[in-house]
């Protein structure tokens, strides 16, 4: 009998992924799905694996074992810079470097598109930022608008899907509440957000769906039970409850 053909995910596709630092694992048996037009967060404890998980979904970290998969072709068949600019990542900790925010927002650009000042103000608006930031000098900037031209950067290259790893550590309430916003707009407009978040709130404000690890192991559902059991310290505790939401393309 011929085993069923598993769904194509428009988006990523994360099945029995296994990532080890010598003979301890860090995540094992880790399945999900990050579907493009939906929001997803991780969250969990620090040191849960959170970081590194999103490093394997462009293959900035080779898993140890598993597969992810990006519109159902395997990542690891993809040229690694054709991936990371159809799956970009912003790191916890925005960088910024010499010279004006254009630079920076230009930075990795062919010289086309470097010069390209409406895909540069595009990016900028896209990312909750007026054009006029664009000749500022990108060290004078704040830590909430650091975040947002290092968000503006890795969209100037056109991702289909974004990971954001804590993008609101070391804000304030008010620019969370602002970064939060645009992503909910990015997704909206059909992007895909992977984000990875200690800040429960930030988490359930622009979730559709959540994945809670713990223990290098995740659970996978709806985020008002995920996000309340990882309050509780104990997501795994839903997991038999949300396990059907985990498939189900959001507002199904």
């Amino acid at each position: 009998m011929t085993e069923p053909t598993a769904a194509r995910i428009d988006g990523l596709a994360v099945r029995d992924l296994h990532v080890a630092r010598g003979e301890r694992s860090v995540l094992h048996d880790v399945r999900f799905d990050a579907p493009k037009r939906a929001v997803v967060a991780l969250v969990g404890p620090s040191g849960a694996g959170k970081s590194t998980l999103l490093r394997c979904l462009n293959r900035l970290h080779a898993p140890d074992g598993g597969t992810v998969l990006l519109d159902g072709e395997d990542t690891a068949a993809l040229d690694p810079c054709t991936l990371r600019r159809r799956v970009g990542l912003v790191g916890q900790v925005p960088v910024m470097l010499p010279g004006s925010v254009r630079e920076n927002v230009a930075y990795g650009l062919d010289p086309a598109a470097a010069a390209d000042a409406d895909r540069l103000t595009r990016a900028l608006r896209d990312a909750g930022l007026d054009a006029d930031f664009l000749d500022r000098t990108a060290s004078e900037l704040s830590g909430g608008e650091r975040a947002r031209v290092a968000l503006a950067r890795a969209l100037t290259r056109e991702p289909e899907l974004l990971l954001l790893d804590e993008p609101t550590a070391a804000l304030d309430a008010a620019v969370a509440r602002h970064i939060a916003a645009t992503v909910r707009s990015l997704a909206g407009a059909g992007l895909g957000v992977v984000v990875a978040t200690h800040d429960l709130a930030f988490a359930a404000d622009v979730a559709d769906r959540a994945v809670a690890l713990r223990d290098g192991t995740a659970v996978s559902g709806a985020p008002a039970e995920l996000l309340a059991a990882a309050r509780d310290g104990d997501p795994a505790a839903h997991a038999a409850a949300t396990a059907s939401d985990a498939v189900e393309e959001p507002g199904t």
